[in-house]
């Protein structure tokens, strides 16, 4: 299993370019399942997660050429429906929760479908519950009796439309509901959709391709079935994920950093957050230049309290920065509460933090308090492991900040999300060393 050796204390400079977004691709390559004309899709992140979902629709029988690592052209015209319940698929599956993604479409095109354990990050529970209760409601029937342990769907007289009414704003669970929704029969009304960036560029990417879907980056879609969809061409949007984390990383080894191409307009409240922790940052067009920083510090509310991140459905913050945001405070002056709502898991990494000398008080699974030191006593370098991917990067920017040598285990994490990280930020001035 590969590592990183890093050395800390380097002040980083230049210019860096977020990938394609994750969890768009995730959605939009399981959407190329809609339609047997040829979809061409471009700013693919090539990281594992993508490139495994990719992997297994090839193995579906869907025929894919990759002119170059970042474009992709798709054609599902003779998919191998029975694929999906193979051991293969289901040994392949179980290494990330994209591949759930293939259940909305394959019950709109060929009314069968397999529902696999989500795979991927340890962070706690990620039910299906809504994604099967959706499709019940329009018409399919599942079971438990695949030996994998899968949902085995079915809809033998295709999926009817109909209105529901989601128990949360699953982004996955609205995703593969609309895709589902899109080539049933009649009307169907999601309330209480998503309404992330990713998944108003999955609808968008539908409506080109022949689907009627009004309410697009509302909380309220709604669908009228057509019979067919046509190929397209899509451009995936810039990871917000990885803006947030170049603009932490740039506060942490005050450095000087412009995120070029950052999708301004998609980022929501993502700025505001990191400038709540005192981070400057100037917007130049679609650009975001952070410049070299001595100190920050974290505001407090109007009373005076103790500010509180936590995050909430878009156009909240994101849960995926979270783990960016607390390593951050770590080095600011001051303190904050963060709150993790979504996820019962995700902040049992701050052991590692508290190792290397920041001073974090972990509450319970949900929050934890971290007294900012001001640069006062710098983070220590120290051995960890990589527990999930948005934890692996803040241990990463942490051992970046740091004085001495850290040695990061289990970097596979990392790498599903973030695509030559290392090479990427020794282009920067960092000293990285993948072994």
């Amino acid at each position: 299993m590969a590592k990183f050796e890093v050395t800390g204390g380097r002040k980083l400079s230049g210019t860096i370019v977020p990938q394609g977004a994750k969890n768009e691709a995730l959605q939009i390559i399981a959407a190329v399942l809609l339609t047997p004309e040829q979809v061409t899709i471009t700013n693919i992140p090539d990281i594992i997660d993508v490139n495994l979902l990719i992997e297994i629709l090839q193995e579906m029988n869907v025929k894919v050429e990759r002119p170059t690592r970042d474009t992709c052209i798709f054609k599902a015209d003779e998919v191998d429906v029975d694929y999906l319940g193979s051991d293969a698929f289901h040994k392949k599956s179980g290494k990330l929760r994209g591949s759930v993604m293939f259940a909305g479409p394959m019950l709109a095109r060929y009314r069968k479908a397999f529902l696999p354990k989500p795979g991927g990050d340890k962070i706690g529970r990620r039910r299906l519950d809504t994604h099967i209760l959706g499709f019940e409601k329009m018409g399919a029937q599942f079971d438990l009796t695949d030996k994998h342990g899968a949902y085995t769907l079915t809809a033998p007289n295709g999926l009817t439309g109909t209105y529901m009414l989601l128990d949360e704003p699953s982004v996955t669970g609205t995703a593969n509901l609309v895709m589902a929704a899109v080539m049933a029969k009649g009307t169907t009304t999601i309330y209480n959709a998503a309404c992330e960036p990713y998944l108003q560029q999955l609808c968008r990417m539908m409506v080109r391709m022949g689907a009627k879907i009004s309410g697009i980056g509302s909380n309220m879609l709604i669908i009228e079935g057509v019979e067919y969809l046509t190929g397209t061409t899509h451009r995936m949007l810039p990871d917000m994920i990885e803006v947030g984390s170049f603009i932490g990383l740039a506060a942490m080894t005050q450095s000087e950093i412009t995120i070029k191409d950052a999708g301004v307009e998609h980022l929501g409240v993502i700025p505001e957050k990191f400038q709540q922790l005192g981070i400057k940052l100037e917007i130049r067009g679609d650009d975001i230049y952070i410049p070299s920083q001595e100190s920050y510090e974290i505001a407090t509310f109007l009373d005076g309290s103790v500010l509180t991140i936590y995050d909430h459905p878009w156009p909240g913050f994101t849960p995926d920065l979270l783990s960016i945001v607390l390593v951050v405070a770590t080095q600011a002056k001051g303190s904050v509460l963060i709150h993790q709502k979504m996820f019962e898991s995700r902040l049992f990494f701050v052991d590692k933090l508290m190792e290397m000398g920041a001073q974090i008080i972990l509450c319970d699974p949900h929050r934890a308090t971290v007294i900012g030191l001001g640069r006062k006593h710098p983070l220590r370098g120290i051995s960890m492991t990589s527990p999930d991917i948005r934890a692996g990067v803040a241990l990463l920017i942490a051992a970046l900040s740091a004085d001495g040598k850290s040695i990061i285990q289990n970097i596979n994490q990392i790498d599903r999300g973030y695509q030559y990280i290392d090479e990427r930020l020794n282009a920067l001035g960092a000293e990285i060393k993948r072994v």
